[in-house]
């Protein structure tokens, strides 16, 4: 289990909306052949069921102030 700092999800659409609005906030046009398509990405913990964007500064004015929240780690071998 690890403590997280960022903006927490219960649907993928509720995550790629704040994607959006990071993108929108950025002037970030996503084009198709472009190495970073947007200003930030989302994960899907499968252990937790739900999405996450890791907390970045340039994130608090679009997204506001994040959360801490736990996040459980897949076990390493």
């Amino acid at each position: 289990m690890a403590s997280i700092n960022g903006y927490k999800f219960q649907t993928e659409t509720e995550a790629i909306a704040a994607q959006t609005a990071c993108d929108e906030y950025y002037n970030i046009v996503p084009k198709e052949g472009n190495i970073a398509q947007h200003w930030t990405g989302y994960n899907y913990s499968e252990l937790d069921n739900f999405y996450y964007i890791i907390t970045h500064p340039s994130l608090i004015p679009v997204l506001g102030e994040p959360i801490e929240f736990d996040l459980t780690l897949p076990e390493m071998n």
